[in-house]
C-alpha cells in the first residue's frame, strides 16, 4: 500500500485483519467471525460470532462485554447520540445501556412491521443502521425486506420512510450533510435530501440496478452493483452525489467483473479514502474516491465489514 495512511480493519469469516497504520495482532479473534464492525471517535466496536458486542480502545486488545440474549443473532451495529444500537435477525432492534443489550420495545411497534417479510420465507432481518452525529437528529434503521424506518427521538418512536418493495439492503447518511440519506437498493441508489420524506431513485449508466452497499467519499457517491442476489457480475461504481449524471464503472486497478456481490458493509469511505472487500478474500484501497484502486490484500476468509478511519 504504497504511501497508504489510513487505518483499515477488516471483519473476517476468520477474525480480524489490519491494513495501514492500525497494528492489529494477527490472531485478534482468531477462529470467530467478526460480523459487524464501527467505530466512534478513538472506540471501536465489533460483533463476534453473531452474539457477542467486543470493544476496543486501541484496535489491538479487544475486550468481551454484553452478549445478545435469545434466539436471535446480532447482525448490525452504530454509534448514535443516544447510544449504541444493535440489530437483530428477525427484525429486532437492541441499545446498549449499562453494559447490556436491552430490546427497544418501541421498534416492536412500528407502523407496517406485519408486512416484513424476507423472500425465503424467514421473518425478516435489519440489516443496516445508520445515524446522524449530534443530539435530536436521526437515526434510520434498515429492515430486509421492510424498507427504511426513522426515530427523531433516539429511538422513543419510528416512522417508515420506504415501500417495503423497494427491498433495501443498506441505509447510509451523508457524513457532513444534516438531512441527507443514501440507499443500496434492489432497484438502484435511492438519494433523499430531505430525512427521509421523499427520495429520488438513480440507475442510469449502471449493468445492473441490484446494490448491496453504498458509501460517500467527498462529492462522490460509490456503489456496489449487480444483476441479481446471484452476483455473478458484480461491480463497483461512481457518480457525483448532485446532479443527474451517470454512474461511471470504477475499472482503474480492479478486475473487469467479481464474481458474487460486494456485500452491505463491504465498501466504507473516509473522505477521498475508499475501501472495499470480498467474499473471496480480497481488500481494495482507492486514495482519490474511487478513480484509482490497487489491491491491499488476497486470500484472506471471507470478508463481513470494514472500517476506515
Amino acid at each position: 500500500m504504497r504511501g497508504m495512511e489510513p487505518r483499515i480493519l477488516v471483519g473476517t469469516e476468520g477474525g480480524l485483519r489490519s491494513f495501514g497504520s492500525v497494528e492489529v495482532p494477527a490472531d485478534a479473534l482468531a477462529g470467530h467471525t467478526v460480523t459487524a464492525l464501527a467505530h466512534d471517535g478513538s472506540r471501536t466496536w465489533a460483533i463476534v460470532d453473531g452474539r457477542t458486542l467486543y470493544a476496543s480502545e486501541n484496535r489491538r486488545e479487544w475486550t468481551a462485554g454484553a452478549a445478545v440474549e435469545g434466539e436471535h443473532e446480532a447482525t448490525c451495529l452504530a454509534p448514535t447520540s443516544r447510544g449504541l444500537f444493535v440489530g437483530t435477525e428477525g427484525a429486532h432492534l437492541h441499545r446498549l445501556q449499562a453494559s447490556r443489550l436491552s430490546p427497544l420495545d418501541s421498534f416492536e411497534t412500528v407502523e407496517g412491521r406485519q408486512t416484513w417479510y424476507t423472500p425465503w420465507g424467514d421473518p425478516a432481518d435489519v440489516r443496516s443502521i445508520a445515524a446522524e452525529r449530534g443530539a435530536g437528529v436521526a437515526i434510520y434503521v434498515n429492515v430486509h425486506v421492510g424498507g427504511v424506518v426513522r426515530s427523531h427521538d433516539g429511538g422513543g418512536s419510528w416512522t417508515p420512510t420506504l415501500d417495503i418493495e423497494v427491498d433495501v439492503h443498506q441505509v447510509l447518511v451523508h457524513p457532513s450533510r444534516r438531512g441527507v440519506v443514501l440507499v443500496a437498493a434492489a432497484d438502484g441508489l435511492g438519494v433523499s435530501r430531505d430525512s427521509g420524506a421523499s427520495w429520488d431513485f438513480a440507475t442510469s449508466g449502471l449493468h445492473g440496478s441490484y446494490l448491496r452497499a453504498v458509501a460517500v467519499a467527498g462529492d462522490t457517491v460509490l456503489v456496489t452493483a449487480s444483476t441479481g442476489p446471484g452476483g455473478s457480475r458484480a461491480a463497483v461504481y461512481r457518480r457525483p452525489l448532485d446532479g443527474a449524471a451517470d454512474f461511471e464503472r470504477c475499472a482503474r486497478g480492479l478486475p473487469a467483473w467479481f464474481r458474487g456481490n460486494i456485500d452491505t458493509a463491504c465498501l466504507v469511505a473516509d473522505g477521498d479514502v475508499v475501501v472495499f472487500g470480498t467474499a473471496d478474500g480480497r481488500v481494495f484501497h482507492s486514495g482519490d474516491g474511487g478513480v484509482s484502486w490497487e489491491l491491499v490484500a488476497k486470500g484472506l476468509p471471507a470478508i463481513h465489514c470494514l472500517v476506515v478511519g
